[in-house]
């Protein structure tokens, strides 16, 4: 029973207005603690209070879909189906924006496609910040201006599929509404300038443009001298380079040069000296052989 529409409810769109909220979300928010502790019973006078202890606005989070208080209270508003003049007047609260962005929403989805425009674009001039949840469970900020307008414009909000409404310029060429006027416009107009100011204003921007090209080409122009001078610069560096290495190159042929001519020298004072003693080696063997005989003749005297 506690989850029943009100008996003289109007449908809405054809349909029990609950149904506007999805089957698997309205059982979320059937079983939420906070439908059952804060929204049992709930009366079109008590809902205001509710509405004033919001402190953000979202649709579901987590795995298990667990529902944000804001969709529940938009949900036991289709319930009770409360007075459009409670709603406007939910809408025109400057003082609890959470009470305007509830009452905004329960528009969205139950209103028409006039009173959609006409109640909520003004509320494109309020930019004070919003905290909504996101699926994650994670808050973000938002402004009222940016939540309006994903109101007009999106086809699903705070896990919600909102109602077609028609395009505005359709409304417009119907006569049903008058043509959308900007807060800024005015300002515009007072700041838009007169045509002698204009040609004064274009004349100086002529001449500024000017400046600035003549004063662009002489600074290519010295770019080009400063690039040309540094290319000069970087190739006499890089032949200087150049002849270095090659300079490099021929001192360590040289080097190599007098290394070998140095190692043919060392080979020929090896060799010669090679010869000496191999000449000495001779001449110690010519006298050893000279003693041995000597030492034979003495020993074959002494014999006879």
């Amino acid at each position: 029973m506690a989850n029943r529409t009100v008996k003289d409810a109007k449908s809405i769109r054809g349909t029990n207005p609950q149904y506007l909220v999805e089957k698997i979300i309205r059982s979320r928010i059937y079983d939420c603690k906070y439908w059952k502790e804060e929204c049992f019973a709930l009366t079109a006078e008590l809902l205001v209070d509710k509405a004033m202890e919001l402190r953000y606005v979202g649709g579901v989070h987590g795995g298990f879909i667990y529902p944000t208080p804001f969709l529940c209270l938009v949900l036991k508003m289709l319930q009770i189906q409360p007075e459009k003049d409670i709603v406007v007047e939910f809408i025109k609260n400057e003082e609890f924006k959470y009470v305007r962005a509830l009452g905004a929403f329960y528009m969205r989805l139950t209103g028409t496609s006039v009173d959609c425009y006409k109640y909520l674009e003004p509320l494109y001039n309020d930019n004070r910040k919003l905290r909504r949840q996101n699926r994650q469970g994670q808050f973000e900020i938002v402004h009222m201006d940016e939540f309006i307008d994903e109101l007009l414009r999106e086809e699903r909000l705070c896990d919600v599929i909102l109602p077609r409404i028609q395009k505005r310029h359709i409304l417009e060429e119907n006569n049903e509404l008058e043509p959308k006027v900007s807060a800024l416009d005015d300002d515009l107009d007072e700041d838009m300038p007169s045509d002698d100011e204009i040609i004064d204003t274009e004349a100086k921007e002529n001449k500024r443009e000017k400046e600035r090209r003549d004063k662009d080409r002489r600074r290519d122009r010295s770019r080009d001298r400063d690039r040309r001078d540094k290319d000069r610069k970087r190739e006499r560096s890089r032949s200087r380079d150049r002849d270095r290495r090659r300079e490099r190159e021929k001192e360590r042929e040289r080097e190599k040069e007098r290394e070998k001519e140095r190692e043919k020298e060392r080979e020929r004072e090896r060799e010669k000296e090679r010869d000496r003693l191999r000449e000495r080696e001779r001449e110690r063997e010519k006298d050893r052989r000279e003693r041995d005989r000597h030492e034979g003749d003495r020993r074959r005297g002494g014999r006879y």
